[in-house]
């Protein structure tokens, strides 16, 4: 029996086969080159580059400051290293710069409906961690499923995007609502956040809310109520919450937390312009959490006062950035999901600074990019990755541009 004939035809379909498949192969891999030189077209590069200049003073920071938190939290039985804090520090910056990367390769209508769902999920986590969260400090704000993250961190950005959807519904139909339907949000979501209780955050939500109403054509008449209903939600927490109103009393009469701001503020002083030079700071070593909220102090003892105002304009010059990118953006809920994103970044990092000049009452938010973080770094860099694919565009499409305090296409 011959089955040389079999042999030969099994060879050969092999071999097809393996041509199939390497065929295959070569065409995902060009469209995966394609892909990236679409993104990388795309993508305001300018603004990476601030953000990636952020990460680096960031890295630099937090080995400034990891020596002085890792003493202060060394005991008798256990003393912490020096660079406790710094080596996973860079680990959650490198696998945040991989969410950010991949967050930003979303088309803009993919990034919005992930934005949605995001909010969503947590929206209803945050209803949960009043009664499952644990509990740090007085304050329930994080949920554990093997590693501890704050929801309201990863709500932040999904918020500001949803509120940009709403808000871009007056597109479609300007009878809609739409400036109520974002208020009730914006109401629920301070509500939960109270609940937690975080005063902080939910001043930053207002903020961004206050912001997008503005640049989607709310009545100049409304304003006023706006900025009312703000100070009534600031009044409300001073009576009914201990947590804000400590805050607020320790600051404009002196206590343990305006201690920390005033030595925060001094501790930035001491370095002058050009400061004492890396691991040579001394007054850090009393600050509490140099790390994390006051590491702008750090910044300052170490490296000096002219680092601190670079620093500073590197924030103002991504929120500048922003803006610029999206003046002649066609589409509403570009314009509005940016700007709301920069406001988040750019008023957080705005409240950090301020309370590190002794301006406002010590508030535990972290400096954006700076400060050591975990899951708040991983939230940080999805909140860049989501702005990066808002303000995505190809560089050869011409734009009508919109006017921004009537929330329509210009003539």
């Amino acid at each position: 029996m011959n089955v040389t004939p079999h042999f030969e035809s099994g060879q050969f379909a092999g071999e097809t086969r393996g041509v199939h498949i390497a065929r295959k192969s070569n065409r995902y891999r060009r469209g995966r080159r394609r892909e990236l030189a679409i993104w990388w077209r795309e993508i305001d590069r300018v603004l990476l580059g601030i953000v990636a200049a952020l990460m680096i003073a960031g890295i630099i920071a937090v080995a400034a400051g990891s020596a002085a938190s890792a003493e202060r939290l060394s005991t008798a039985r256990k003393t912490l290293p020096d660079l406790y804090f710094f080596w996973p520090h860079v680990r959650w910056l490198v696998l945040g710069a991989g969410v950010m990367a991949a967050t930003s390769m979303m088309p803009r209508d993919l990034a919005r409906r992930f934005a949605i769902v995001l909010a969503a999920v947590m929206l209803a986590l945050l209803v949960l961690v009043p009664f499952v969260g644990a509990e740090v400090n007085g304050a329930r704000r994080w949920i554990n499923v093997g590693a501890s993250f704050q929801p309201s961190e990863f709500y932040k950005p999904a918020f500001a995007l949803a509120l940009a959807w709403i808000l871009s519904w007056k597109v479609r139909d300007p009878g809609l609502p739409v400036i109520a339907a974002s208020g009730a949000l914006l109401l629920l979501s301070v509500g939960l956040l109270m609940l937690q209780p975080d005063f902080g955050a939910a001043m930053l939500l207002c903020g961004v809310w206050f912001v997008l109403v503005l640049c989607a054509g709310m009545p100049w008449r409304h304003i006023g109520l706006a900025v009312g209903a703000i100070g009534s939600i600031v009044g409300l927490a001073y009576m009914f919450y201990d947590n804000a109103r400590h805050r607020i009393d320790a600051f404009l009469e002196g206590g343990e937390a305006f201690s920390q701001v005033d030595l925060a503020s001094k501790t930035m002083l001491s370095g002058g312009w050009f400061g004492r030079g890396l691991w040579m700071g001394e007054r850090k070593n009393s600050l509490p959490e140099a790390h994390t909220d006051y590491i702008l102090s750090v910044i300052g003892e170490e490296f000096g006062l002219v680092s601190v105002a670079a620093i500073s304009l590197l924030f103002c010059a991504l929120v500048v950035r922003v803006l610029w990118r999206l003046r002649d953006e066609d589409d509403l809920f570009a314009v509005l999901g940016g700007t709301g994103l920069a406001a988040l970044l750019g008023g957080q990092a705005f409240i950090n600074i301020a309370v590190n000049l002794q301006l406002f009452p010590s508030k535990g938010m972290t400096l954006p990019l700076i400060s050591y973080g975990g899951s708040s770094m991983i939230a940080l860099c999805l909140s860049i990755g989501l702005l990066l694919a808002v303000t995505r565009r190809n560089p050869y499409l011409g734009r009508d541009g919109f006017n921004a305090l009537q929330g329509r296409r210009r003539t």
